[in-house]
C-alpha cells in the first residue's frame, strides 16, 4: 500500500516549484490588513446571505464588475479608505465596525 502510494505521489508531481514558503512569508507581512480585508468580505458576505444577493447583485450596487466582487470576497483585497467608504455608502452596511472587533 506504502509503495502504491509513493509511486502514485511521483506520478503526479508537479513540474512547477512550490511556492508555499514564500507565500506564507507574504501572509506573515501582511497578515494585519489581510485579517482586515477577510472581516469585510465576511460582513459583505452576511448582507448578501440576509438579503439573498448575489455576486452580480453586489457588483451592480457597487458599480464594479462580478470579478472584483469576487476579488473582494477572497477576503485579499488591500482596501483603501475611500473604498471602504464607498462599499458602506452603497451598500448602507459598516464595515469598519467588522475590523475594530476582537
Amino acid at each position: 500500500m506504502k509503495q502504491k502510494t509513493l509511486e502514485f505521489l511521483v506520478s503526479h508531481k508537479s513540474e512547477t516549484p512550490s511556492t508555499f514558503i514564500e507565500d506564507a512569508a507574504w501572509r506573515q507581512e501582511n497578515e494585519v490588513w489581510l485579517k482586515w480585508s477577510r472581516k469585510i468580505a465576511m460582513k459583505i458576505v452576511d448582507y448578501m446571505q440576509e438579503n439573498g444577493l448575489s455576486r452580480s447583485d453586489i457588483a451592480a450596487k457597487l458599480g464594479v464588475s462580478p470579478q472584483y466582487v469576487s476579488r473582494i470576497l477572497s477576503g485579499k483585497t488591500n482596501f483603501s479608505f475611500k473604498s471602504i467608504a464607498e462599499i458602506e455608502r452603497k451598500l448602507g452596511i459598516s464595515c469598519m465596525e467588522a475590523t475594530m472587533a476582537l
